[in-house]
């Protein structure tokens, strides 16, 4: 199954929130690629959790509870939702330093395209990201 990046302001919604809320929906991504990313995940994919602003770190891992669906919200048809359940904690939080200092991770959207707030992430960097975050 894919692996997904989604990116948070833990002080707006956090994954100890998930946690405690044990679903939500995911919304609020305007962007156009990070929307074409958010509309391709499905039911059981895994999702890693990140933490931006001063934290900047992996702190997470969810699973998609739903298929990517049509923002009920939203009355243009344009965005596009996903319902969250929370996963693990990660062990070991991963920072985007580390992620930076990494050669494997060069390529990496979080590490290419810091803004971008939905991203796949790659078979090989899912397992790499597991084990550096203790997941």
């Amino acid at each position: 199954m894919p692996a997904w990046l989604v990116k948070t302001e833990p002080s707006t919604y956090s994954f100890q929130d998930l946690q405690r809320e044990k679903r939500t929906v995911w919304e609020g991504v305007a962007n156009a690629t990070a929307l074409i990313h958010l509309r391709k995940i499905r039911k059981g994919d895994a999702v890693f959790v990140y933490h931006t602003g001063k934290e900047k770190r992996i702190v997470g891992l969810a699973q998609a509870a739903s298929d990517a669906y049509a923002d009920p919200k939203d009355k243009a048809g344009k965005l596009a939702v996903v319902d969250l359940a929370p996963g693990a904690l990660a062990k070991t939080p991963v920072t985007l330093a580390a992620l930076k200092g990494d050669p494997r991770f060069k390529d990496f959207g979080l590490v290419r395209m810091g803004r971008l707030s939905v991203m796949p992430v790659p078979a090989a960097l899912e397992q790499a990201l597991r084990k550096l975050a203790g997941l």
